[in-house]
C-alpha cells in the first residue's frame, strides 16, 4: 500500500512564499509522474505542476512563473516551492501519484495524499 503524506502548507500573506512537501512510502520500488493539485472551496480540484521520472516538468497557466516542482527519487518525495503568493490561490494541495511499483505487489494506480491547506491573506 502506498501513501502519500504532504506537509509544508500554513497562512501567509499575499506575496509571500511557502514550499510543500509530499513523502511517499510503502515499499515503492519506482514512481512514475508525480502532481500537485489544488482544491479551493466550492470548486473543482485542478492540476498546479506535474514532474515525470525523467524529471520533465508541466505547469498550469495560472502558476507559471511563480511554482517550481521538483522531486527526489531517492526519497520517493515531491515537492513544491511556490512564489508570490495571491488570495486565490488558498487551497488544500494534494500530492498524487499516477502509478508506483510496489516492491511484491506490483503497479497501483491514482494515489492521493490528503492534502495541506495553503490560505494566503489580503
Amino acid at each position: 500500500q502506498v501513501q502519500l503524506v504532504e506537509s509544508g502548507g500554513g497562512l501567509v500573506q499575499t506575496g509571500g512564499s511557502l514550499r510543500l512537501s509530499c513523502e511517499a512510502s510503502g515499499n515503492i520500488g519506482s514512481i512514475n509522474a508525480m502532481s500537485w493539485y489544488r482544491q479551493a472551496p466550492g470548486k473543482r480540484r485542478e492540476l498546479v505542476a506535474t514532474v515525470t521520472f525523467g524529471d520533465t516538468t508541466k505547469y498550469a497557466d495560472s502558476m507559471k512563473g511563480r511554482v517550481t516542482v521538483s522531486r527526489d527519487n531517492t526519497k520517493n518525495a515531491l515537492y513544491l516551492q511556490m512564489h508570490s503568493l495571491k488570495p486565490e490561490d488558498t487551497a488544500v494541495y494534494y500530492c498524487n501519484v499516477d502509478r508506483a511499483w510496489v516492491r511484491g505487489r506490483g503497479y497501483t494506480y491514482d494515489i492521493w495524499g490528503q492534502g495541506t491547506q495553503v490560505t494566503v491573506s489580503s
